[in-house]
């Protein structure tokens, strides 16, 4: 089920870049062009008026819940592998952000300003829809009630978060998602008008490549540090890993690679069965290092793209240090990484509709890779948990 939803999402994002892109285009030359691009403007303000009122909700439904999670089962071993889910995720986007801040001038990515020959028409209508609050506010109201809560001991009130986390999954599922393929299409159109999208693709196409080398470069520091720390052949494990590396090439779900995972990684002779009937099934809940790099390039691309630099390092350190913390706590959705992370690409980045509808279609392209990462670095963090509890395991 979360293959074909994965797979299907991909193919109408697809479908939305092209159909997008050749109305831009076409409109260019055409008569009644300036007319069609109100109309896709105004299509473009409007689902982003939806999706973006909803950003604050997903933070609340399940920043919060996860909270409350994470502290019912408390435990040191817990507590210890969602620490390094965290940790390697924030490893993972600063190293993305070194990196490609010594790429970029290799790849000959100019600014809007200097591409983009034509501007947009006035749109026809804007039908504004504030949200209920900042996604700042959400993010502070649900960790401050998450704690309370979990202070608490409130029953009732947990049952309540944990329905709301339920609702807005549904309509993540059920208006979010279907509105992405129009939002971008919208987008595309918008970006091809304007000149921008002709010369900056091929940009694109090679960040994807570049994310994926950076993939297998994070995959081998997080295995190295796992041998170091286990005093263990980290080859053991990652040697396993090849069917569930493909295996989450096509299903695009952490979640949907799971059984295969655990085969893999119980083939290890240097893991116990123990830790990896433990760490697999939470990596793949809270460990995201793969996606987490390959965002962050895309959101330095983006940035220069379309705002004309990248963001100053101080703002680049703050949302790399809550991108982790929201990574951990992603929604099981298609995309769930950039979905989860938009409240703060939006507050601490100040991207633009334009540029977040941008970086959910890029990201959505090479989706599948980004989660090959995450299933494969599981592996690696369930090593370290074998050192770090192996030996107290032993002597119980």
């Amino acid at each position: 089920m979360a293959e074909e939803k994965g797979s299907a999402l991909i193919v109408r994002l697809l479908i939305g870049i092209v159909i997008g892109s050749i109305i831009g285009l076409v409109s260019v030359g055409s008569g009644v062009g300036q007319g069609v691009m109100q109309v896709m403007g105004s299509v473009q303000y409007f689902c982003g008026q939806v999706i973006f009122y909803v950003v604050p909700l997903v933070v609340l439904a399940f920043i919060g819940p996860a909270i409350i999670r994470l502290g019912a089962n408390a435990s040191k071993m817990l507590f210890a592998g969602v620490a390094l889910a965290y940790l390697s995720s924030v490893g993972a986007a600063l190293f993305a952000y070194l990196g490609g801040l010594a790429i970029f001038p290799l790849l000959s990515v100019q600014e809007r300003a200097v591409e983009a020959g034509r501007a947009m028409p006035e749109i026809l209508f804007k039908f504004a829809i504030p949200p209920l609050m900042g996604v700042m506010t959400a993010l502070i109201t649900a960790l401050i009630f998450g704690l309370a809560i979990l202070w608490s001991k409130s029953k009732t009130l947990e049952t309540v978060w944990n329905e709301f986390e339920s609702c807005i999954l549904l309509v993540v599922q059920r208006v979010v998602v279907p509105l992405l393929p129009v939002f971008i299409a919208a987008t595309f159109s918008i970006l091809g008008y304007e000149g921008l999208l002709t010369e900056q693709l091929p940009v694109f196409a090679k960040i994807i490549v570049i994310a994926i080398i950076g993939h297998f470069i994070w995959m081998f520091v997080l295995y190295a540090i796992a041998g170091v720390i286990s005093g263990r052949n980290p080859w053991e494990v990652a040697k396993h890993y090849g069917p569930a590396y493909l295996t989450a090439v096509g299903t695009m779900s952490s979640a949907a690679t799971l059984p295969v995972s655990l085969e893999c990684a119980r083939k290890s002779s240097v893991l116990s069965r123990e830790t990896v009937d433990f760490m697999i099934p939470l990596g793949a809940t809270v460990h995201l290092c793969g996606s987490v790099l390959t965002e962050t390039l895309f959101i330095l691309v983006i940035s220069h793209m379309l705002y004309g630099a990248v963001p100053p390092a101080g703002t680049m350190v703050l949302f790399i240090l809550l991108f982790g913390f929201f990574a951990v706590g992603a929604p099981g959705v298609p995309g769930g990484t950039v979905m989860a992370s938009l409240a703060i690409v939006i507050s601490v980045l100040g991207f633009t509709p334009e540029g977040t509808a941008l970086l959910i279609a890029i990201f959505a392209l090479q989706d599948s890779f980004g989660t090959a990462c995450n299933v494969t670095a599981d592996g690696a963090l369930a090593l370290m948990i074998e050192g770090l509890f192996g030996k107290k395991k032993a002597k119980a």
